[in-house]
């Protein structure tokens, strides 16, 4: 380009700007690919990632927990015996959608386990401990029924807070290369 002559050269140039703007801008929006800034350490992590990130981790949570809750309840269980149980699901349903993502990118099960523990469990910690602690907290909530409005309430309030308080945790990770960064490399 540079060995043209003046005006041709001016006319290419012209061409060419006019050509990738809208091009250009519309490719970056259309996929949401700013996980480029995942990789690097330090780089610019967005909300929406960090947010995307948690919202995994709940969904995951959430089905543990209502899960938890019938299983329990269906068995007759105690308030303590049900909530381990809703842990325990809450973190298998947590892993079990990253490692969803992670496999359908062709990665063989042992590295997409090694990827979704490095990348959700603190991630999904958080979540839990601050869930199951407003739960806790609670009065009468614990000893909500699935049939009373109560446990919905509390279950949507918890997961709420839960959610406000897990995604920092995600963006800050991210932002170290940790966590979904890892994930998010599998995503092209």
């Amino acid at each position: 380009m540079e060995h043209e002559h003046g005006n041709h050269e001016h006319h290419q140039h012209e061409h060419h700007e006019h050509h990738s703007g809208p091009e250009h801008e519309g490719h970056g929006h259309g996929h949401g690919h700013g996980h480029h800034a995942g990789h690097t350490p330090g780089g610019k992590v967005s909300w929406a990632m960090a947010a995307r990130a948690t919202l995994h981790c709940l969904t995951g949570c959430a089905i543990g927990e209502v899960l938890g809750m019938i299983v329990g309840t269906a068995l007759g269980w105690g308030n303590v015996a049900t909530m381990i149980l809703a842990i325990v699901l809450a973190f298998f349903f947590g892993y079990a959608l990253t490692l969803r993502g992670i496999l359908a990118a062709g990665v063989d099960f042992r590295s997409a386990v090694r990827v979704a523990l490095a990348a959700d469990t603190l991630s999904i910690a958080v979540m839990e401990l601050v869930d199951n602690g407003v739960i806790a907290l609670w009065p009468g909530a614990m000893d909500a029924h699935l049939s009373e409005p109560l446990f919905w309430t509390v279950l949507a309030i918890s997961l709420a807070v839960a959610f406000v308080l897990t995604t920092p945790v995600n963006k800050w990770m991210i932002g170290r290369g940790k966590g979904h960064a890892v994930v998010h490399q599998y995503h092209h």
